[in-house]
């Protein structure tokens, strides 16, 4: 399986899926022109690499902002992910925030309490 890798841009993330490592990594800004768009390629390999996940997937969220539209993408690849969990596999999320940064750390406690995957929130120092 191809792995992902999309240049960050101001306005979309740096992407890096990796079916070898388990590794899905999402940093910096989010807010596409057409989030559907930008996500639904990311979506579309989480599909494709549940039928082939390793025993260990480890997700990487690090986003300093993102749009509304990107937030509803963004739980679609965690409801991916959630399937990838209950298939066997095990799924770690690793939620990333700026130390002062409230809205973020708020946004990923909201994806941690609807999605049935373990959740790390991580402090990031300034």
């Amino acid at each position: 399986m191809d792995p992902i890798i999309i240049e960050g841009t101001p306005k979309t993330p740096t992407v890096n899926f990796d079916a070898t490592t388990g590794k899905i990594e999402i940093k910096g800004r989010s807010i596409p022109e057409n989030s559907i768009e930008f996500y639904k390629p990311l979506v579309d390999w989480l599909e494709s690499y549940s039928g082939a996940a390793l025993a260990n997937t480890v997700v990487n969220i690090q986003l300093e902002y993102f749009n509304t539209s990107s937030s509803k993408c963004i739980l679609d690849i965690f409801k991916k992910l959630e399937n990838i969990a209950k298939a066997g596999s095990a799924v770690i999320i690793n939620w990333y925030y700026e130390e002062d940064d409230e809205d973020m750390l708020e946004a990923g406690e909201d994806y941690q309490s609807i999605i049935k995957v373990p959740f790390k929130m991580i402090e990031i120092e300034e």
